[in-house]
């Protein structure tokens, strides 16, 4: 009973995502994915799940949450508690995906903290702004967020993303690849882990291993993923250019994790 119960969820979500994707041109598609999670009752984790896929999907179609809601969806609280969860989350996910960091901490400040309490999602973003920012304050939102909500696949990217680009957090390769290893199969995969890993084996100086993971990430990505094939393919020029120059200066300094 309770298989067949989540089997009913999730084709509820898959159906919402759906109807969503369906008028991702127009204006009232964010309207369309509220409404059907408000139906259900969704948990933040299924709002996270299906809210990130989608607010990548209305940005690729140029029709981002940036466009068709305002900065009010994520600090004015609206009267149903599932609606403004959908659009902050749908509103932080765009902001996250055009590396505005500094937006999200800003709008962020003005949510009161119970609403992060009970929403663990959000409050990763929070931490994405200040882990993409390389700011270390952040790292205590990063452990919350790992105690609040462990183990959940889209948070964690959340986390993994903004330990990606805070170039100077102290400690960032290994932390990097410890994020990794707590999704599940330890992220192997999962094309999107892949990258980041390759990434923390690049900035340790582990060539070898770092080509292996960016290699199986080219392999694992889904056809029609343009813009990510274009990152995989730039951080696999990176990999090689830098084996390249540690070959040209064998004494070179060991790499800063």
């Amino acid at each position: 009973m309770t298989q067949a119960l989540g089997s009913e969820r999730a084709a509820a979500l898959t159906g919402a995502a759906s109807a969503a994707i369906e008028a991702i041109t127009g204006s009232e598609w964010p309207t369309l994915l509220a409404e059907a999670l408000r139906e259900m009752d969704a948990t933040w984790q299924e709002s996270a799940e299906v809210c990130a896929d989608v607010a990548w999907q209305a940005r690729a179609a140029g029709n981002s949450a940036l466009v068709v809601l305002t900065s009010e969806h994520v600090t004015d609280a609206g009267p149903d508690p599932v609606i403004w969860r959908t659009y902050r989350h749908l509103y932080l996910s765009t902001l996250r995906y055009d590396f505005r960091c500094r937006d999200i901490e800003s709008l962020m400040n003005k949510v009161p903290v119970s609403v992060l309490n009970e929403d663990p999602y959000s409050e990763a973003l929070y931490g994405f702004a200040r882990l993409g920012q390389s700011r270390s304050d952040g790292l205590a939102v990063l452990h919350r967020v790992l105690v609040a909500a462990p183990g959940h696949p889209k948070t964690l990217h959340v986390l993994l993303h903004g330990v990606w680009l805070g170039t100077f957090l102290p400690g960032r390769a290994p932390m990097l690849l410890a994020l990794v290893g707590l999704l599940p199969e330890g992220g192997l995969n999962d094309p999107i882990a892949l990258f980041r890993m390759a990434s923390a084996r690049r900035s340790l100086g582990q060539y070898p291993e770092a080509l292996t993971a960016i290699d199986h990430a080219l392999e694992l990505l889904p056809p029609g993923e343009l813009a990510v094939h274009a990152d995989l393919v730039r951080e696999r020029a990176l990999i090689t250019t830098a084996h390249d120059l540690a070959l040209l200066i064998p004494n070179r300094p060991d790499p800063t994790p």
